[in-house]
Formats: structure tokens, C-alpha cells, sequence
């Protein structure tokens, strides 16, 4: 390959899974507006009993097997992005992966970005005002009724029917594509209803719905309610129950991403609205790499602290006494 320049996050952004499949052939099923699966393409795929192991979440831009063998044979990872796929179908490195999709898709990684941030997902197709500008959440013309506060998978949870009740949470049992999910109010910084994500409760794919047209990269979950909170700092987790749980244990404060990445107007956001940020992201290598990373960003705009958790934990796994434990007064 040549020497030449390729930008990794470019390349990520502008090129889909979806291009790539088409390139080498393959097709997948259409389960949902953003969700692919079928038999998996990759050279380490041996098993032959396992059609619908791969699956590609088009709104992520992501990739999985889960097939056992072809996780151990790629040293245990289930997936990856349109470089990591490219490389293991190629057989070569990622930046080879990148001149190679650089080559192969040019025009696309010529076209003008219409926003920055991490692609987003797209389930539910929601009424909006006319007129909103690209980028950003116009407010919804509706809202869900009579969703249950005190469903039992709230319970299992750990959110209690009191926490749900003031976030709004419950399940829907209307129809539509949020029905028989437990749905999520997002608000944007000034409190208006904006989007409804929707939670399965029987571990089904997609475990999360999101809105059609949605651009979570512009929103920060339960900032409205944060911003309320005296005293200038602000706990940041990945998840919705995160988030629930944590402001549950006496911890108004708090705001999660909504996800791993740290999007440039999420950033500042924070910076504009806080002084101290108190970085609680999962307890797993991609959530402690995540905290480096926005760790890095934040540091010089702003007074930074990064706590962890115990392995493979999520702060809405562990009890107010542990969330104590760790966060003290913050």
C-alpha cells in the first residue's frame, strides 16, 4: 500500500457497513429499519450451524458475530467498524483497511459532511416541527400515554417506581413501534420533550430503539435536571439506568451520553454549563477507554475526575451504598 495520508475517523463517518457489504457481496436480512443479520462473511467464521450470527447496526455503523468460535479466533472480539471489517476480510492492517475503503469510495469521503459527531441510529419515525435546522431535535407534537411507572422490569432494574415516575420511564403498551417497550423521555437542555427511546424487556434485538431523524450527538440525558442541581459539577455515565440509578442514590447531578462517545457539541455543553465533571463510564475496557478519552478532551476546559468500577460492572448494576462508596460527595 501506498504511504499516503488517510484520516481513520473520516473514513469511519463517511463510508456505511452497508457500502462495504455491498462491495463484497453480501447480503444480510432486514430485521428492523437499523438492524441487519445474517451468515457471517468473515474468513474467521468456521462454524456452519450459525446463519443469523452477524449482525450490522446501521445506525452505529457497527458490526457482530456472535458465533463463539469466531469471537475466539479473532482473539475474543465480537466486533467492530467498517476499518476493522475491511482488515479482517482483507487480511491486512487497519490502515491498509483505511487506503483501501480511501480507494475504493472516494467520492463519498469527498462529499461535505452535513454534521459532526457519531452516526446515529433510527428506529421510530416521529412528528416534528417544520423548520428545524440540521443537527438539531425539534419537539415532539405528542406524547405516550399510559405508561406503566411501576412495570416489574423496573423493578428488576433497580429504578424504582418513584425514580421512573419523575423521569417519565415506563412501559407502553400502545401501539406503534415503541409498544411492549419500555420507553424513555429525552429532553433536550431547556426541558422539552424532544425523543422517546425504547427499552426491550425480554433482551430482544434491537435492545434500544431511537427515533427516526433523531441526533442524539446534539443531546445530553437528563441535562434539564442537572442543570437545576447546585454547586457546578455534574456526574457523567454512559446509560439511560446508569443515569436513573445514580440520581436514584441521592445524586441529582448527573447526566449520561447517551453511549461511549463524547460528540463536539455534547463537550461543550459541559463545559459551558459546568465547572468539575466526575467521569463514571462502565467498568469494561472500551469504558475506561472512553473515560481516557474524554478525559483528554475535557481536562483543559474544565476540572476532570475519572472513578472506576469494579470489572464488567455498570453503575445501574451496583447498590446506593456502593454508588456512595465510590462517588462520596463528588
Amino acid at each position: 500500500m501506498s504511504s499516503a495520508f488517510v484520516d481513520f475517523k473520516i473514513v469511519k463517518e463517511a463510508i456505511s457497513m452497508e457500502m462495504v457489504l455491498a462491495r463484497y457481496n453480501v447480503r444480510l436480512r432486514k430485521v428492523n429499519q437499523s438492524y441487519l443479520r445474517g451468515k457471517c462473511p468473515l474468513p474467521t467464521h468456521a462454524a456452519s450451524s450459525s446463519d443469523g450470527s452477524f449482525g450490522v447496526h446501521t445506525g452505529k455503523n457497527a458490526w457482530a458475530c456472535q458465533s463463539d468460535s469466531c469471537v475466539k479466533a479473532r482473539g475474543g472480539k465480537k466486533g467492530g467498524n467498517v476499518l476493522d471489517f475491511t482488515a479482517l476480510m482483507e487480511g491486512c492492517s487497519i490502515r491498509d483497511a483505511a487506503l483501501k475503503l480511501n480507494d475504493w469510495f472516494a467520492p463519498a469521503l469527498a462529499a461535505p459532511k452535513k454534521q459532526s459527531g457519531p452516526r446515529q441510529g433510527s428506529e421510530l419515525v416521529s412528528e416534528r416541527k417544520e423548520g428545524s435546522a440540521a443537527g438539531e431535535n425539534g419537539p415532539l407534537q405528542f406524547t405516550l400515554k399510559d405508561i406503566d411507572s411501576g412495570h416489574p422490569y423496573l423493578a428488576r432494574r433497580g429504578i424504582s417506581k418513584e425514580t421512573a415516575t419523575e423521569f417519565g420511564v415506563g412501559f407502553f403498551p400502545g401501539r406503534g413501534s415503541m409498544a411492549g417497550r419500555v420507553v424513555i423521555p429525552i429532553h433536550n437542555r431547556d426541558g422539552k420533550l424532544v425523543a422517546y427511546a425504547g427499552r426491550s424487556i425480554d433482551e430482544s434485538e434491537p435492545k434500544y430503539k431511537l427515533p427516526g431523524g433523531f441526533h442524539k450527538s446534539v443531546e445530553i440525558f437528563n441535562l434539564h435536571r442537572a442543570l437545576s442541581a447546585v454547586g457546578g459539577a455534574v456526574i457523567v455515565v454512559e446509560g439511560f439506568f446508569d443515569c436513573m440509578k445514580v440520581h436514584q442514590s441521592g445524586y441529582p447531578a448527573v447526566v449520561a451520553l447517551m453511549g461511549s462517545t463524547l460528540s463536539n457539541e455534547q463537550e461543550k455543553m459541559l463545559a459551558e454549563k459546568f465547572s468539575r465533571v466526575v467521569l463514571m463510564l462502565d467498568g469494561d475496557e472500551p469504558g475506561r477507554g472512553a473515560a481516557r478519552e474524554i478525559a483528554g478532551r475535557l481536562v483543559n476546559r474544565m476540572f476532570v475526575k475519572v472513578v472506576s468500577l469494579p470489572d464488567g460492572k455498570q453503575p445501574d448494576q451496583l447498590s446506593s451504598e456502593e454508588l456512595h462508596a465510590i462517588l462520596g460527595e463528588f
